[in-house]
């Protein structure tokens, strides 16, 4: 008997826990960005609330899925799997035929893309409809992809799951989705990892970053179009460059693909101080986000918003857009702003210039991040893999 035939004979059968999920985390990138904190708070959750769940993982990341969910089943995919072109070939086959062996009752594909013959229901995960609305803000081929890919899910999927109502209503007004089949599971927020920091944590960063002694403001995501760094790197010179002390901007996250971000740059006056360190531990980001000025986010438009609701719950004063699900996120407990650079430098001052307003928002922020838990996330899954199976 293998491993994971084993593994399928000693299921439970208690009905209570809900179908047996196979939820295929192999698309999760090393970075752990967005997509990769959906899916590593989801299965934490699904677990800990005593889900019946497989989790096919990475063979890198199979050791983390299974510290991170004792209670779930891990069963790494192929080795081969790594390369994108190679894990969407095994999703069509080896996932089907994994979720088979595992007896499962539904698959979960988390990110856009699922079997189309799986033998079984499957609920897939679209995390937003801005490959529609915003296309100029892809490069041209992974446009066409998720395009694709949505269309698709939406199509033969048995439960389709989006993390805010404005992506079902976009969902809905553009692709004349079936609203009986989609299902809202906001995001939550692991309030362990992000915090409000103490000194000594914010005084690490400072140290890190080289910025002892000086105030900035903080940014961090992937640093592709739709996040509209370079306005906010204009908007931040012309709220800072007149000041006696001005702020620094400290731009992190992973580089991507807006050519805009360099000729912006290359506009900053030299008595500016701009840092892009790439990726921060996580152990630093409660600092980090927490010991800012101000966190900056002025998107063109999210699914959820999960950076700014991870700044929230380290009592950030955010600054976003009322794009799409930001509201959601955000309510009264954040402030807004434009996406040209002219209203995003007068919103910036405003906050600079109002600290009892920054302490306002930073500890609004705090009680609203905490309504959003990966609890809540995961029985809303759970209601929709039920669904699924029944349908």
């Amino acid at each position: 008997m293998t491993g994971v035939e084993s593994e399928r004979s000693s299921a439970s059968d208690d009905a209570s826990r809900g179908p047996r999920v196979l939820l295929d985390a192999t698309a999760v990138p090393a970075d752990r960005g967005g997509v990769g904190r959906y899916v590593d708070g989801l299965v934490a959750a699904l677990a800990a609330g005593g889900a019946d769940l497989v989790v096919a993982t990475q063979r890198s990341d199979a050791e983390r899925y299974r510290r991170m969910a004792p209670a779930a089943t891990v069963v790494p995919g192929p080795a081969a799997i790594t390369h994108r072109s190679a894990r969407l070939a095994w999703e069509q086959t080896g996932l089907p035929m994994m979720a088979q062996q595992v007896g499962a009752g539904v698959i979960h594909s988390p990110y856009y893309t699922s079997p189309l013959r799986a033998g079984v229901p499957v609920v897939v995960t679209l995390h937003d409809a801005t490959f529609f609305t915003e296309p100029e803000h892809y490069e041209r081929a992974r446009g066409t992809f998720f395009r694709s890919a949505t269309k698709t899910s939406l199509h033969r999927a048995a439960r389709v799951i989006v993390p805010s109502k404005a992506t079902r209503d976009e969902l809905i007004r553009l692709l004349d989705a079936d609203p009986t089949r989609l299902d809202v599971a906001y995001h939550g927020v692991d309030t362990d990892l992000f915090h409000a920091p103490d000194e000594a944590e914010q005084a690490r960063v400072r140290a890190r970053l080289g910025l002892i002694g000086s105030t900035y403001l903080a940014f961090l995501g992937a640093q592709e179009p739709r996040k509209n760094v370079p306005n906010l790197i204009r908007g931040w010179v012309a709220a800072a460059a007149d000041r006696t002390d001005p702020p620094a901007l400290v731009i992190a996250g992973g580089s991507g693909h807006d050519d805009e971000i360099d000729r912006a740059i290359a506009e900053v006056p030299p008595h500016l101080r701009l840092l892009r360190p790439g990726y921060l531990r996580y152990a630093d980001l409660p600092g980090f986000l927490g010991g800012a000025e101000v966190v900056a986010y002025p998107s063109h438009g999210e699914g959820f918003g999960l950076p700014v609701l991870e700044a929230m719950a380290c009592g950030s004063a955010v600054l976003t857009t009322p794009r799409l699900s930001l509201p959601e996120v955000g309510g009264d407990a954040v402030a807004y702003t434009g996406e040209d650079a002219a209203t995003i430098g007068r919103d910036l001052a405003a906050l600079l210039d109002d600290p009892a307003r920054r302490t306002q928002l930073g500890t609004a922020a705090l009680e609203r991040a905490y309504q959003f838990t990966w609890q809540a996330s995961a029985e809303a899954h759970l209601a929709a893999y039920a669904r699924a199976a029944a349908a």
